[in-house]
């Protein structure tokens, strides 16, 4: 079987590619303080059509974990599909997402453990939005009781060269 050839998407995906620092800002509760902390991502290619995102990084309260993101492209669904998992939780997190018009946001739709019901799902976004080629910014939101979307982190990635 022959390879697939990288289509416009998996190109859109190698921006990614490179050594990043990244500061993120999260929300645990509207009772409690935004929390910050820092980290790094190595993200590489696998053949043109997939990126591997290896992260580190601190945990609000100092301790430290590690995070797998999976993105590729696939044609037939016409969907970008990819995963997340992380050492902090026990659950693998998978995506279906689109590009917007620009070509600058991508929003991956996800299904996880509920942030306010445990017992329940619930729906989430990552949203990927390029700045710059060496400024990106990850944020995370879940759909909640009422229909809004609630962003809950930030996180804002720089290219180090």
């Amino acid at each position: 079987m022959q390879a697939p050839e990288p289509q416009r998407e998996h190109q859109w995906l190698q921006r990614l590619v490179g050594e990043w620092t990244f500061e993120v800002e999260m929300s645990m509760g509207p009772d409690q303080p935004p929390t910050t902390s820092r980290g790094r991502e190595s993200v590489r290619s696998l053949g043109g059509l997939w990126t591997i995102g290896e992260g580190s990084g601190e945990t609000p309260d100092g301790g430290a974990h590690k995070s797998i993101m999976t993105l590729g492209y696939d044609p037939h669904s016409q969907r970008f599909v990819g995963t997340f998992i992380s050492s902090m939780m026990a659950y693998l997190w998978p995506y279906q997402g689109t590009l917007d018009a620009a070509e600058q946001v991508l929003t991956l739709d996800s299904e996880g453990p509920g942030f306010t019901d445990q017992g329940a799902m619930a729906r989430y976004q990552d949203i990927i939005e390029f700045i710059s080629d060496d400024h990106r910014t990850l944020s995370s939101q879940f759909l909640g009781p009422d229909g809004q979307w609630v962003s809950f982190m930030k996180a804002h990635y720089r290219r180090q060269r």
